[in-house]
């Protein structure tokens, strides 16, 4: 996915509290890779089923997951997280799914 600028959607429950501090966790992890993404976006679960297929990458709790399947049929990597603010977590699964080296 190398190449050109990617746009990160982040979604929790209520797009206020977990999705931020992922968010914060992501643009770390972005940057310490030297990655300038196109845009980042956090918001709830029910705004996201809806946006998600316009994004590269969609970021959530792995209980979300399965609401992104539409999204991942129309090629976004989905990115599903045991502890969405986990700065660790979100590199290593960036990392496996080729988004980051």
């Amino acid at each position: 996915m190398a190449g050109r600028s990617l746009n990160f959607l982040v979604c929790c429950a209520n797009g206020a509290g977990s999705s931020l501090m992922a968010q914060m966790s992501l643009e770390k992890v972005l940057k310490k890779h030297g990655v300038e993404p196109g845009k980042v976006h956090h918001c709830p679960i029910s705004e996201g089923k809806e946006t998600a297929p316009q994004y590269d990458v969609v970021i959530c709790a792995q209980h979300f997951a399965d609401m992104f399947a539409d999204a991942q049929k129309q090629g976004a990597k989905l990115i599903a997280l045991q502890n969405v603010i986990s700065a660790s977590e979100i590199e290593t699964k960036l990392k496996e799914a080729g988004v980051i080296e």
